[in-house]
């Protein structure tokens, strides 16, 4: 049997490098194209840099992006690179369009023009949805970004299943919720709190500040995720998927849960709320409605909630512990 090749671009991110490490477990020879940076920018995949190849380029170089499909000949794409932070799109709107949106053209373009047939997945978002049309929201729900980044996904996924219609490409999207890990950047609300607590346990910091405690989101366990990217790809008709727990839970929880975790019930003594961190328009409410995966793909999230949270603050305990040495 021929070994597949994959590209993944975001391999360095928290999505890029779980897949990285799935797709080297089914025996495929792993690529990642990663942007010239003069800082290192490799810590989450240090651990397989060995297995993998990385390779320049950049979603708004065309060239670039051929170049990188030449050298890895990939018989499956998973773009996964966009500015993914949802507050700093509104500080760089036309940069975040560029990239998360336009950016995706760039590469199926590329993909096109080389001619090979080629599977392609596309990292669309629960953002898209914004102020919720439907509860819950499932493939069909209609789209309504409430911010730059989600607009953005929106024309990046819609752009996707153009191509795909258009030009019998095998182009797929993922509607991903909100999926953490301990390999979170510390920017993302939820690394915020399990970072912040582990602190507080060790006497690190006092206090935490956050926005908006009461908004709701569907939180997955991004390993659990990877998985299914993978299995869209491997399907004989190119389907969109909502990829979700079916779950809602606020911030608020979140933070509960986490102070759990160290032991401490007041966690309001050590929450304060500021309004830096308050989006211009934000989004209330997401949960996803993961049926069709499951019917169709057989999958399942098998990291709950209040695990996730675990998982995560036992991670910061060891990585500030780790610190102090």
């Amino acid at each position: 049997m021929e070994t597949k090749n994959a590209l993944i671009t975001g391999i360095t991110g928290q999505d890029g490098s779980y897949l990285a490490e799935l797709l080297l477990e089914k025996g495929y020879n792993v690529y990642g194209m990663v942007r010239r940076s003069s800082t290192d920018t490799h810590e989450r995949i240090r651990h397989i840099k060995n297995d993998i190849t990385l390779i320049e380029g950049d979603l708004l170089d065309q060239l670039s992006l051929l170049r990188c499909l030449e050298k890895s000949k990939p018989h499956e794409v998973y773009n996964l690179a966009s500015m993914s932070f949802v507050p700093t799109s509104w500080q760089q709107p036309l940069l975040t369009g560029k990239f998360t949106g336009l950016g995706v053209t760039q590469m199926l373009e590329a993909i096109r023009h080389w001619g090979t047939p080629t599977k392609y997945y596309q990292a669309s978002s629960s953002e898209m949805f914004g102020q919720v049309q439907e509860v819950p929201q499932r493939e069909t729900t209609p789209f309504y970004p409430r911010s730059p980044y989600a607009v953005a996904k929106v024309y990046g996924h819609w752009i996707t299943v153009n191509y795909r219609e258009s030009y019998n490409m095998f182009n797929v999207s993922g509607i991903l919720f909100n999926h953490e890990s301990p390999r979170r950047g510390l920017e993302f609300v939820t690394r915020k709190i399990s970072n912040a607590v582990a602190r507080i346990k060790l006497g690190k910091q006092k206090f935490v500040a956050l926005g908006n405690l009461d908004a709701k989101r569907d939180w997955g366990y991004a390993k659990d995720y990877v998985e299914m990217m993978w299995l869209m790809l491997q399907q004989k008709v190119p389907e969109d998927f909502v990829i979700a727990t079916g779950e809602t839970h606020t911030v608020k929880e979140f933070v509960q849960e986490a102070f759990k975790c160290i032991d401490i019930d007041n966690w309001q003594d050590y929450v304060r709320q500021d309004p830096r961190f308050m989006r211009p328009a934000d989004v209330n409410l997401l949960i996803g409605d993961p049926s069709k995966a499951k019917l169709k793909l057989g999958w399942e999230p098998k990291v709950k909630f209040k695990e996730l949270v675990r998982i995560m603050v036992e991670a910061d305990l060891e990585f500030e512990k780790q610190r102090q040495l």
